[in-house]
């Protein structure tokens, strides 16, 4: 009779709640707010290697033109990798929860 008891107390479930905990809303507003700032570092990231890239393509310095072009593509990588942060969790989440 025991071990059917404790299989039961083995079935645990998870449902996400951000409301659940005092200060939900002020970790949400916090993760916008960073995802703001990383978005903005982006572009800032993005103008610089983009100015880089054309000074060196200009100027034949084949180091500062690669160095540049780096910049924008890891800029450009990293604000579809923000963007995208919420559809890839919640994916990864719900294939989770698919596993039986």
């Amino acid at each position: 009779m025991a071990v059917p008891s404790v299989l039961h107390l083995a079935n645990v479930t998870l449902s996400p709640n951000t409301g659940a905990l005092p200060g939900g809303a002020t970790l949400q507003q916090l993760t916008n707010g960073i995802g703001g700032w990383a978005l903005v570092l982006s572009l800032v990231g993005l103008v610089i290697g983009a100015a880089a890239w054309a000074l060196g393509a200009h100027s034949q310095n084949y180091h500062q033109s690669f160095s540049g072009k780096r910049a924008v593509l890891i800029s450009g990588l990293a604000a579809l990798l923000i963007g995208a942060a919420p559809a890839l969790i919640n994916f990864f989440f719900h294939a989770g929860t698919g596993v039986h």
